[in-house]
């Protein structure tokens, strides 16, 4: 490989040719919407955005910027975390929108089964999978602009993954097309496939650096006909810990949901967020949200998780809880779980972390972590909460309370940001729990990566991109790219 290179006219031409002026454009004021990432502190520009139709017109860019060495940026709702779908600042990549791609094919209700453009919005899928009786058990804050395409390339998680597992668990079939332009056809929802190396595998959360996923064959569940939804005040997070294990006992699968809040995340919402309450009288060091769900002809979730928590708090494991009596009370409970990350924004600029470390050590990992966050840098104010059950921990840093926001993240940021991926690599954890690594992990991950994995990582990519072409900066440095070819 000579290296990538800034597409020619003629590219350019070809590609307006083949997908018309809906695929393609290059006005400024269309393009540089999508150039920037979520969080709006990376800032790329791209040379060409565009938006194929259909897979064929997805193999057709691929197969030319292969030819021409032109590097590609997949993207779906452009919510990645980690500026996983912003293009480089030199212009030189053309930014490949899959949000066209939009239809959600088929509901198949006796196969358990939703076949989805990779463009469908999630909140879209979860709406036509109710419409069947059926549920998508999978769900995030960002479900209003998150497509399915990006949740695959990202491997995304979300609040059910305690029961449902993440994006890997739910995909069972893929159509993707790969680099040299290539069409996977692999719909087919087959439970068991037994036929060696596993392509859809490979494609789920590599985020876009081997392919471009264009449709997906998604695992659905019956609709949950009941749900119970609790709020639980304690004193320290390795009492939530015991608590999710009595349930798991008397509920069994029912706990779906299971998110650990501090106060002070809890006191942020009510701060900046209207027409949010307190939903306990107390104000507890700790807090967890709860969801149990069941079958129409099930037991109600709600009589055996009220029990678990009385008894709970009879034995001081908790401080005082509140059930749910509607479906508005339940989502005003889940309302303060997921402003959490807006009301943030609001309050200032914080270093964010997306980490896990083994579900038995979370609780004293979140203390002991934001001790030595807060020993290191006086002054600074270490949030964390997440998902318990499955140890993933959002560790955000904010700024001290006197301090400039943006001037402190410029100065301090990425020493902070060090010191926590090293203090999790030492506690035996990683770095990306289900954001991906993208761009602003990707110096970390390489330096505290296996090199085993690196070399492995490196293999397949040269051995699927030779080119270099699909989301280059992305998991690998293009340093690193280069190297390998």
């Amino acid at each position: 490989m000579t290296g990538l290179r800034f597409p020619t006219p003629d590219l350019l031409t070809r590609l307006a040719d083949r997908l018309g002026p809906r695929g393609f454009t290059t006005d400024p004021d269309l393009v540089d919407t999508w150039t920037t990432d979520w969080r709006d502190r990376v800032h790329g520009r791209a040379a060409a955005l565009l938006s194929p139709a259909n897979a064929e017109e997805v193999a057709f860019v691929l197969r030319e910027a292969s030819a021409a060495h032109v590097g590609i940026v997949p993207q779906g709702g452009n919510s990645s975390m980690v500026a996983g779908a912003t293009p480089s600042a030199d212009g030189s990549q053309l930014l490949l929108s899959l949000r066209r791609m939009n239809r959600i094919r088929r509901i198949a209700p006796q196969d358990n089964i939703a076949e989805a453009e990779a463009g469908v919005i999630l909140a879209d899928l979860h709406a036509a999978a109710e419409d069947a009786g059926r549920r998508f058990p999978l769900s995030l804050a960002a479900k209003g602009s998150a497509t399915v395409g990006g949740l695959i390339s990202t491997n995304a998680g979300g609040t059910q993954v305690l029961r449902f597992g993440t994006m890997r668990a739910l995909v069972l079939g893929l159509e993707a097309v790969l680099p040299d332009g290539s069409i996977v056809e692999g719909l087919t929802a087959l439970r068991k496939d037994n036929r060696g190396y596993d392509l859809r595998q490979l494609l789920i959360g590599a985020e876009g650096t081997l392919g471009v996923v264009t449709a997906a064959s998604l695992k659905l569940v019956p609709a949950a006909a009941q749900r119970a939804v609790a709020w639980v005040g304690l004193e320290a997070p390795e009492q939530a810990l015991a608590i999710l294990r009595r349930l798991e006992q008397a509920t069994g699968e029912a706990v779906e949901s299971f998110e650990l809040v501090p106060a002070d995340a809890l006191d942020l919402v009510l701060r900046h967020i209207p027409d949010m309450r307190a939903p306990l009288e107390r104000r507890w060091p700790w807090n967890v949200l709860i969801e149990a769900t069941a079958l129409a002809d099930a037991p109600p979730p709600d009589e055996a998780l009220g029990l678990a928590l009385a008894t709970a708090i009879e034995d001081g494991l908790a401080g005082d809880a509140t059930l749910a009596a509607s479906e508005t009370q339940a989502e005003a409970l889940w309302a303060l779980r997921e402003n959490i990350s807006e009301a943030e924004r609001i309050d200032g600029m914080a270093a964010k972390h997306d980490v896990a470390v083994p579900v038995a050590a979370m609780p004293g990992f979140m203390g002991r972590a934001r001790a030595a966050v807060e020993a290191r840098f006086p002054g600074v104010r270490a949030l964390a909460f997440g998902h318990l059950g499955d140890g993933n921990v959002h560790f955000n840093v904010r700024a001290p309370a006197d301090a400039d926001d943006r001037a402190w993240f410029k100065a301090d940021g990425s020493a902070v940001t060090r010191f926590v991926h090293d203090f999790v690599a030492a506690e035996g954890g990683t770095l990306s729990a289900e954001h991906g690594i993208g761009q602003t992990k990707l110096a970390d991950f390489i330096r505290l990566a296996e090199p085993t994995r690196l070399h492995a990582m490196r293999a397949i990519k040269q051995a699927l991109d030779p080119a270099g072409i699909m989301n280059p900066g992305k998991l690998l440095p293009l340093a690193e790219a280069d190297a390998a070819q």
